[in-house]
């Protein structure tokens, strides 16, 4: 937002729904009724029927200024558990698409890898915040990813009037990936190998430009594609914030299950720049789940997308209130 400060898997096909396409999410239709019908009389008072018009006013200047541009949306956290989640976050990407903004989807499925793994008596194994990846575990990743949540978030789309397609790095070599070995400690020389984890070496914009100019919204698992065809876990924060970068995304919004970046004490910090966040990296501020998000974004921003958001996925409608309204939801990052 331009308010300074401000918190701010195989090819799976489109399924079209047979209703008619739907209006805008709750709020919005909400505030719009009470004009559609003058001879009725108003069942809101002055005031309130004011405070709903200025939401659907303000956002059109957002709607003008984005319309034609990518944003990106790493879906993760509560927002891909919680039902009344689910629902608002898919009625909120269609009406991005139908108010002219290209989305682009990037999601995760920590939760139900895990779920998968204990049922075969496995447990999830992080490393700076990255899933050691055996080939075992590999196999629950692209079911887990490629198949069922995959398949999940295109159907809440479609299911809501919208028309997505859901696709892994391996659909159409649309990401070409290669072995990540991380650092071990500062100084130490150490490389830690941690299975089948990649890192994104290139991405295809063509297909997702495609698909965009045909009116479908693309929905990537983060799963990529080895030069021998060996396939490749990618933290699907950093894939989202590599899809950002090459498509020069106007956005790289990212759900997570905290109200944003937060100090030491917790308070929400709601702008960073690139010097501050290197900052909040070498006291440890920024550790753990957050260390791929916070580098992802940087690296984003740092590459040609004008702004990043780290929001609160356990708001309804939060990908609405960032990208159409003066307040967000969250943390901003910007390069300066």
């Amino acid at each position: 937002m331009p308010v300074p400060g401000k918190a701010v898997a195989g090819a799976v096909q489109p399924e079209e729904s047979g209703d008619p396409l739907p209006g805008p999410p709750d709020f919005f239709v909400e505030c719009a009724q009470p004009f559609h019908s003058a001879p009725t009389p108003m069942a809101l008072t002055g005031t309130s029927a004011a405070d709903r018009a200025k939401i659907i006013a303000e956002a059109l200047p957002y709607i003008q200024k984005f319309h034609g541009k990518s944003i990106v949306v790493k879906y993760g956290g509560n927002a891909m558990t919680e039902d009344r989640l689910k629902k608002s976050f898919a009625r909120d990407v269609v009406l991005l698409k139908l108010v002219g903004m290209n989305p682009v989807v990037v999601h995760g499925g920590g939760p139900q890898i895990d779920e998968l793994l204990g049922r075969f008596g496995k447990k999830g194994e992080f490393v700076q915040g990255m899933r050691v990846t055996d080939e075992e575990t590999m196999s629950v990743v692209e079911m887990v990813l490629g198949g069922r949540v995959n398949k999940e978030i295109v159907n809440l789309i479609n299911g809501n009037g919208g028309r997505a397609v859901g696709l892994t790095g391996a659909d159409g070599g649309l990401i070409r990936a290669k072995k990540l070995l991380l650092r071990g400690a500062q100084d130490s020389g150490e490389v830690i190998d941690i299975g089948q984890v990649g890192e994104v070496e290139s991405i295809d914009p063509g297909i997702v430009h495609r698909l965009h100019e045909h009116g479908f919204i693309p929905v990537i698992a983060p799963l990529g594609v080895g030069k021998r065809g060996e396939s490749y876990n990618i933290n699907a924060d950093l894939v989202a914030g590599k899809v950002a970068e090459i498509l020069k995304a106007e956005k790289l919004i990212v759900l997570t299950n905290t109200p944003g970046v937060l100090d030491r004490d917790g308070n929400l910090l709601t702008g960073l720049t690139a010097r501050r966040i290197d900052e909040l990296f070498a006291d440890g501020t920024i550790s753990g789940g957050m260390l791929p998000k916070i580098s992802s974004a940087l690296d984003a921003v740092k590459n040609g997308v004008n702004t990043c958001h780290i929001i609160d996925g356990r708001v309804e409608h939060a990908l609405l209130l960032e990208v159409l309204t003066d307040e967000g939801v969250g943390t901003l990052i910007r390069r300066r």
